[in-house]
């Protein structure tokens, strides 16, 4: 990818991310400073972003705004989850090739890794988080899978009941329990979000109709293909590819209803993606966006429609002028009364 390119795609994105906690300290708050290109950028692209536009409106630069206001109904949250510890993790960290060994196809948890999921399921239960979230996404790998169903799903299954688990007893040889569909939100598993394509055996996913059996309550509708069609053993999905894919999934979000969203997905798919967000921000904020997860680590985050992606409207904004009556603004009267002063 050309420096040309790199910067049309950085900048096309229609969406923007924000850590969870909005309201920033004031330690987070900054002059707005314009950095000269790198040197390495093409003459076009370094006079691209030489000059930034600034929306003003005549205003001083200590009187510029630095926090950003957006309509609710263009906001989503989404709380992004990388998956436990699996075997690959472990073995890949003994010895970086490893992660060529057949043996590691379709990487399932490990014992400490279940042990992972259970506190993050604790945590997002005591902090009320579980309550709130009404989609659960999963990219469609052993590993994410059980990790999405061990935290967000329901209790431990029970047989006679006359749903779906989420898990059938021992899936992927994990030596878990059936885990219930009840009292939980859906599951949807979508190929966008999976870790980077190709080579490494344990990115390569089972067929679809596999993980059915394993996972009878997830809905695999949006994978198209049953078997791994996009996983390739000799070429291995570039950085900026992984990018591209990630920010084309987040856009896709706003084809969603849902408001609050859990994402159970992989660390090289979460950096790569969310490298491409925050650069409007201050360097602290942008670490907390882009920095790498660590297994099992949930990071709630703030997504904004900034080009009417999505079709929302506010079920809180209320119309006003109900009866109807005047309300000419003062400032617009006070502007009518000079003007007719004047012209008489």
């Amino acid at each position: 990818m050309t420096n040309d390119s790199l910067f049309a795609f950085v900048s096309s994105s229609s969406s923007a991310v924000y850590p969870f906690f909005t309201t920033q300290p004031s330690r987070y708050h900054h002059r707005l400073r314009f950095l000269p290109p790198p040197a390495s950028f093409s003459p076009s692209a370094r006079r691209r972003i030489s000059s930034p536009v600034r929306c003003t409106s005549g205003l001083s630069d200590m009187d510029v705004a630095q926090s950003g206001l957006y309509p609710l109904q263009r906001c989503k949250t989404v709380h992004l989850v990388r998956h436990a510890q699996g075997i690959h993790n472990v073995e890949g960290e003994k010895d970086f090739s490893a992660y060529m060994s057949p043996e590691l196809f379709d990487a399932h948890l490990t014992p400490l890794g279940w042990n992972q999921v259970d506190n993050l399921r604790k945590h997002v239960k005591a902090c009320g988080l579980a309550r709130k979230i009404e989609l659960v996404i999963t990219s469609p790998l052993l590993r994410t899978m059980q990790t999405a169903v061990g935290v967000f799903g329901g209790e431990s299954y029970t047989d006679g009941v006359n749903i779906p688990p989420l898990m059938v007893e021992n899936a992927g040889h994990s030596g878990q329990p059936a885990i219930s569909s009840l009292n939980c939100p859906p599951f949807i598993a979508v190929e966008r979000c999976r870790e980077h394509l190709g080579v490494h055996p344990c990115d390569k996913r089972r067929s679809i109709s596999e993980y059915q059996q394993l996972f009878p309550a997830i809905d695999f509708s949006l994978v198209e293909n049953d078997e791994d069609i996009l996983w390739k053993a000799d070429v291995r999905e570039a950085n900026e590819e992984v990018a591209a894919r990630g920010v084309k999934f987040i856009n896709w979000l706003w084809t969603r209803k849902e408001k609050e969203i859990a994402i159970v997905s992989h660390s090289g798919f979460l950096f790569h993606t969310l490298q491409a967000f925050g650069g409007d921000c201050h360097s602290i904020v942008k670490e907390e966006i882009s920095k790498h997860f660590a297994n099992c680590e949930l990071r709630s985050m703030v997504l904004v429609d900034r080009s009417l992606l999505g079709s929302e409207t506010s079920s809180c904004n209320y119309p006003g002028k109900i009866p109807h009556g005047l309300d000419l603004p003062s400032d617009v009267a006070d502007e009518k009364h000079t003007e007719k002063t004047f012209l008489n």
